[in-house]
């Protein structure tokens, strides 16, 4: 292997295989010129990636980068991989430098993002919701910066990307905004935010992930018990007119139409998760 061009003291490109590659070597500027010959044994780390477009933006990040960023980045995907017992694609490396990048960048500044996705995203994916958490602990030790929990769930949705299947992946992601959605239908009906600690609270996420899981699989309840339908129509007409606007989204979103039982069960986690709020106005 040939070294092709130097990026900064620790990082280069080569070329083998008539393919080019970048690749992490400790002082790689002071020991090897353009051209010269590298050992695989000189080589800390080597990153891979599917196109020109995504070979050159990682070259410009590691070539701006310094060597604690690039370090702390090597030891996520490491501590990430170890962690899940998946193998990492070479494209992780280019989303985290570039969002930890652009964190540091903001936490310099004292500008931190809330995250809107905190909760959902420790119910889908807590696995990597706990390596989002250990890589902001290793974030604030690095940059001396108090970076929020927040942070965590950007990365943990990185590291998401460890699964295989990307279609899979994307549904996911998408399952987590039809969630959001729904819920910010429900609380703007009722002009009120969720205790997201309550266990009714808990429920109805719970239920509404099990309702995007039938929506996909175009398996819906049916209308099996017309009369607990029209009673609880009767009972919670707040919720039944919130239910109408719920399936209005879905209607636009998955193209399907909402059963009497579905309706059902949807009124009455709604009627639960608000009842108590509605009564103290």
């Amino acid at each position: 292997m040939k070294v092709k061009k130097i990026l900064n003291n620790n990082v280069a490109i080569i070329n083998k295989g008539g393919h080019d590659s970048i690749i992490y070597s400790s002082g790689i500027s002071f020991k090897k010129s353009v051209g010269q010959h590298i050992s695989e044994d000189e080589i800390e780390k080597t990153y891979v990636l599917d196109s020109k477009d995504r070979l050159e933006h990682l070259s410009y990040l590691l070539a701006s980068s310094d060597q604690k960023t690039i370090e702390l980045i090597n030891k996520l995907v490491e501590y990430g991989e170890n962690f899940l017992d998946k193998k990492a694609n070479d494209y992780l490396y280019l989303a985290l430098l570039d969002h930890i990048t652009f964190a540091w960048k903001r936490g310099q500044k004292n500008q931190f993002i809330r995250s809107p996705l905190t909760w959902e995203v420790k119910k889908f994916y807590p696995d990597y919701y706990k390596i989002g958490i250990y890589a902001v602990q290793k974030m604030r030790e690095c940059y001396k910066i108090d970076f929020p929990d927040d942070e965590a769930v950007s990365i943990a949705l990185h590291f998401v990307n460890i699964q295989e299947d990307k279609s899979h992946l994307d549904e996911n992601i998408d399952d987590i905004a039809v969630l959001k959605n729904i819920l910010n239908i429900i609380q703007f009906q009722y002009a009120t935010t969720f205790d997201e600690s309550s266990m009714n609270y808990m429920r109805l996420v719970t239920h509404l992930q099990y309702f995007i899981e039938r929506l996909r699989r175009k398996k819906l309840y049916g209308d099996n018990d017309v009369t607990l339908y029209e009673t609880v129509i009767k009972l919670y007409p707040k919720a039944y007119k919130t239910v109408e606007k719920i399936e209005n989204y879905i209607d636009k979103k998955f193209h399907q139409r909402l059963s009497k039982d579905e309706y059902t069960y949807l009124m009455i986690h709604i009627n639960r998760v608000t009842e108590r709020k509605d009564r103290e106005k």
